[in-house]
This record gives C-alpha cells, sequence and structure tokens, in this order.
C-alpha cells in the first residue's frame, strides 16, 4: 500500500485561505499605522481592534498551514493557555511580579482583559516561525527547545515595546516597577523573565503540536513573517517618533533585533532563491 505525499494545504483538501490572510494581515498593519496617529481619546478602540485583526490573522494563517489542528493549537496554547497564566499572575504575582489592569481593554474573565490572551496568540504564530526559521537553518528538523528558545525571544522582546506603552495608557500598572531595563521605566524586569518562561513553554508546545512541512523550501511563510517583521518595524518607529519612549524603542529595537533582523535576512534571501531560477530561465532579449 502506498501513501499520499505530503503536499501544500491546498492539495491536502484543506481550505484555501492564503487570501484572507493577506488581506487581514493588510488591515492588521493598516491599523497599526494609523494608530500613532490617532487622538488618545479613542485608541482605546483602535488598539482592540489591531489585535483582534492580529489574532484572526495569525490563526487563519495557522489554520491553511495546518487546518483546524494549527488553528485549534494556536487559541488552546496561547489564548487559553495565555488567559491562565494571567489569571495566576494577578493572584500570585507569580511568574510576571504584582500587577493590576486598567480599564480601556474590553470585557475581561476572571479581571483579565479577552484582548490580553489573544495578544499571546497573535504574536505566538509567527514567533514561531521565526524560530523554525532560525534555530537549525537548512535542517529538516529542529529541536523543541532550539525552536522554543528561539522563538520564544522573538515573542518574548516584543513585551519590551509593548508593556511601557500599556502603562503610559493605563491599561495596567506594577506595584514594585523596580528594577527595570535602563532607559524603559515603569516596567519590572520580573516581568520581561516571566514573559520569557511562558513565552519558550508556549512556541515549544506549538513545535510539538504543529508537525513541519517536510515538503518546504525553507522560506518563511508569508503573512505570519509579515506580520511579526512589521510589529517589529513600526513598533520601533512609533515608540521613538510618536509615543515619546525613546529608551523602550532602542531597547525593543535591540532585543527584538536579535531576531528579527536575521529573520529579515533570512525572508529576503529565500525570496530571492525563489525568484532566481524563473529569471535563469527565461530566454534572452536579442539585442
Amino acid at each position: 500500500m502506498t501513501t499520499a505525499p505530503a503536499g501544500p494545504p491546498e492539495t491536502l483538501g484543506r481550505p484555501r485561505a492564503g487570501a484572507w490572510t493577506w488581506a487581514l494581515t493588510g488591515a492588521a498593519v493598516g491599523l497599526q499605522m494609523i494608530t500613532p496617529l490617532w487622538p488618545e481619546t479613542g485608541r482605546d478602540r483602535l488598539t482592540q481592534g489591531t489585535v483582534l485583526t492580529c489574532c484572526a490573522a495569525s490563526v487563519l494563517a495557522a489554520w491553511s498551514r495546518h487546518g483546524a489542528r494549527g488553528a485549534a493549537a494556536v487559541l488552546g496554547v496561547c489564548a487559553v493557555g495565555g488567559w491562565a497564566v494571567e489569571a495566576a499572575g494577578l493572584r500570585t504575582g507569580f511568574p510576571f511580579g504584582t500587577y493590576t489592569y486598567g480599564g480601556g481593554l474590553g470585557p475581561d474573565v476572571a479581571q483579565v482583559p479577552v484582548l490580553v490572551p489573544l495578544a499571546w496568540a497573535m504574536m505566538a504564530y509567527p514567533s514561531l516561525v521565526v524560530g523554525r526559521t532560525l534555530a537549525r537553518p537548512g535542517a529538516d528538523r529542529c529541536g523543541t527547545w532550539a525552536v522554543g528558545a528561539v522563538g520564544g525571544w522573538a515573542l518574548a522582546s516584543w513585551d519590551v515595546f509593548l508593556d511601557p506603552r500599556m502603562v503610559d495608557e493605563g491599561h495596567w500598572s506594577w506595584a514594585d516597577p523596580r528594577p527595570a531595563l535602563p532607559g524603559v521605566p515603569g516596567v519590572p524586569l520580573t516581568n520581561y523573565a516571566g514573559w520569557l518562561a511562558v513565552a519558550v513553554a508556549m512556541v515549544a508546545a506549538l513545535h510539538r503540536l504543529l508537525p513541519e512541512d517536510t515538503t518546504h523550501t525553507g522560506a518563511p511563510q508569508g503573512p505570519p513573517a509579515a506580520l511579526y517583521l512589521w510589529t517589529y518595524a513600526s513598533s520601533a518607529m512609533a515608540g521613538a517618533l510618536f509615543f515619546d519612549r525613546p529608551g523602550a524603542a532602542l531597547a525593543g529595537g535591540v532585543l527584538m533585533g536579535l531576531t528579527a533582523l536575521p529573520f529579515a535576512l533570512r525572508t529576503v534571501r529565500a525570496l530571492r532563491d525563489r525568484t532566481a531560477p524563473a529569471a535563469q530561465g527565461r530566454p534572452r532579449t536579442p539585442a
């Protein structure tokens, strides 16, 4: 008995979700672009819409690559798991430190705004793609904890941009925000340590649950790559130019850049390698 070869999602009967994923990614990019320019009085709703759109793009990207199992893993591990960690953190102070939520993030479950675990989910799947791309370049398979460590850093370092802005806008606050990163007051180091521990476990779990596509050529997936890289670039620009957080922009630019910049180079090279054979096969135009 023979088995059918593995192939891209469309050949396996999975939904053709690529166009919708790109549309949601484009909408998320557009919302992020206008957020710094929006009046502060209406920015909370825009923030909610941005997180929901980004989360939908990530979940749909996981669906298009891995089917319903991919979407369920992202929502189960990251959204439900993220909510559980946040709920425990509110009550115990572990693993992030002692903090409380303010208003502006919409409805909550057990005092945790629903938007918060969706923010975990929106960046976790793109971070898995980053981890798989960078952990062992050129390898058919990547070790779980190698992917977890690289992808976890890719996810946790984003919080160096996120947390200072959310504190400034009153969405949450810390009982004791010290010691903090140099130039980034208001957020304790315990928060980043907790983020890193949770992010590594989260990305490692996704890597275990979602098998790698052995037919994949090594080029990162388009929408998750675009979402991750745009979030990096736009967060750095917004912090430096619009939110008056140059320290967070610099720290986030360096720390998230440890994964974002190599990932960007790998993405560009993969796209160049994809287009090179087609260009080489074209007939020469007579002079």
